[in-house]
């Protein structure tokens, strides 16, 4: 039975969902939620992928960092990596001018990589788990700093997933990719999706592509969320990387 836990990981909150005995050498599947999310939101997940695939449950330990800026005007707690200027970004959508936000860094994106490393450190200490034994993803805005600190680690961790994520950056992501040759990438979204449109995020898929890494790309017919099928595409990912451990 998964059980879930609440600790701090240096500056960050975090959940902890994982089985009793679970081995020691475990992968450690690593979610960000998403802009005005709660903390807890993609804790689910693990529910879900452990229900499919039972035997993950001594394999795998699931971690739900908790994004550091409070959104008080959201109800149940929302929670963000970094502010979003919403009317600017309504407005760069609206005009067809999007494509100009795939070369920035958004203010506030470097602190909360900082912080969500800090995070990340302390659990491979405390765990004695290596990066390379760490799958990262996240939804939206948390697919997005997942992505800028995978590319950014010394170690490639152990497999990248992007759910509804979109290309930001793009000179240093460019930049950084190729390092990262080889990396399995899972990569979701909707193609009908209002807030991340779906081809930014086949344009972030040949980025990744393009430098290496081995992308299996789920598109499916609904908007912003995490579809059935990618679900199950994760479980797979999870399920292979997981069986590397020794």
């Amino acid at each position: 039975m998964l059980k879930l836990t609440t600790t701090k990981l240096g500056p960050l909150v975090a959940r902890v969902v994982a089985a009793d005995g679970v081995a020691d050498d475990a992968l450690t599947v690593w979610l960000c939620h998403g802009y005005g999310a709660p903390g807890n939101d993609l804790c689910g997940v693990a529910g879900e992928v452990v229900a499919a695939r039972p035997a993950l449950a001594a394999r795998v330990r699931f971690v739900f960092p908790e994004a550091p800026l409070s959104l008080g005007f959201l109800p149940f707690g929302g929670r963000a990596w970094w502010h979003i200027d919403v009317s600017r970004f309504e407005r760069a959508l609206a005009t067809g001018e999007l494509e100009r936000l795939f070369d920035e860094t958004p203010e506030g994106m470097p602190a909360a990589r900082k912080a969500l490393r800090a995070a990340l450190d302390a659990w491979c200490a405390t765990t004695n788990t290596a990066a390379s034994r760490v799958l990262l993803g996240g939804f939206s805005q948390g697919a997005m700093i997942t992505t800028d600190l995978a590319l950014r680690l010394e170690e490639a961790p152990a497999a990248l997933a992007i759910f509804s994520g979109t290309l930001l950056c793009r000179p240093e992501w460019t930049r950084l990719a190729p390092a990262r040759r080889g990396l399995s990438v899972l990569q979701s979204h909707g193609t009908a999706d209002p807030l991340l449109p779906y081809p930014a995020a086949l344009e972030l898929r040949a980025l990744l592509e393009r430098s290496g890494m081995s992308v299996r790309f789920v598109s499916f017919p609904g908007g912003h969320g995490i579809d059935a099928e990618v679900i199950d595409a994760f479980g797979a990912l999870v399920e292979e990387r997981a069986g590397s451990a020794s």
